[in-house]
């Protein structure tokens, strides 16, 4: 089974600049998009074979989530709880025979980390969220979580220590979670793999240079660890700021919940 998830700054924009190329191409079984920027009825997308399900953000052109998937899945539900207002589109939950799939935005601390007593709130409220679903069957969840959680997973760790997305409290809320009894896919699988970023500035010549972060990510119920099959970064794809993320799982174990 193949998963990708990619924050698409714009979901209109990204189609523009190679979206549906790249989308035909990985053939994955569930697409997650980050990040959409539009409202009902602003775009529509020919996706042959896909059911898609959107959140929408209140607010025009700003954050947003959509999943696409061939697997139909058992129930789909937004926000943290039935029937919770939810107003910036931030996260979709698919239920599927062998696991949850939690597509998420985390909000952005910002510059000047007036946003950050709301990122932290967050952060508790996702994890106890994932981990009462984790209670019923695996979970994966997928996006961008927007912290880089290691020096490894950003350029200029020491020049950034502090700095939204690299602060200790957003690190060590990521570190708590995974303590949880989850696990990075592609750290398991590259504990040690340098410069494999996901996010660059739009600076003149950050990408071309690799001057980036990891801050999207596919993470599992721990006991999902056999199942990966591969972890991958499509640095390669543009269209957007942050690149694409790939996870695939070992079909043998589907059904071993």
């Amino acid at each position: 089974m193949k998963l990708v998830s990619w924050n698409v700054n714009g979901i209109r924009a990204c189609v523009k600049k190679g979206f549906l190329e790249y989308f035909k191409e990985v053939n994955a079984d569930i697409f997650c998009i980050q990040e959409t920027k539009l409202q009902e009825g602003q775009i529509e997308l020919d996706l042959d074979g896909y059911d898609q399900f959107w959140n929408y953000a209140e607010r025009k052109g700003y954050s947003g989530t959509a999943v696409f998937t061939k697997v139909k899945p058992l129930s789909v539900s937004y926000g943290f709880q039935e029937g919770e207002s939810e107003s910036e589109g931030r996260i979709i939950t698919l239920e599927f025979d062998d696991f949850f799939l939690v597509n998420v935005y985390t909000p952005n601390s910002k510059r000047d980390l007036s946003r950050l007593d709301e990122r932290l709130e967050w952060e508790d409220k996702l994890r106890e969220y994932l981990v009462e679903l984790d209670r019923k069957k695996s979970v994966i969840l997928c996006g961008d979580l927007n912290v880089a959680h290691k020096e490894i997973d950003l350029k200029n760790d020491r020049s950034n220590r502090g700095n939204s997305g690299f602060t200790d409290v957003e690190r060590g809320k990521m570190t708590l979670f995974l303590e949880s009894g989850f696990v990075d896919s592609f750290r398991y699988l590259y504990p040690e793999k340098d410069e494999s970023y996901t996010w660059w500035s739009y600076m003149s010549k950050v990408r071309e240079r690799n001057i980036g972060w990891r801050i999207d990510y596919f993470i599992l119920s721990k006991r999902m660890s056999s199942w990966i099959a591969e972890a991958d970064i499509h640095c390669s794809i543009l269209g957007s700021d942050h690149c694409p993320v790939y996870l695939e799982l070992d079909k043998s174990y589907l059904h071993s919940n």
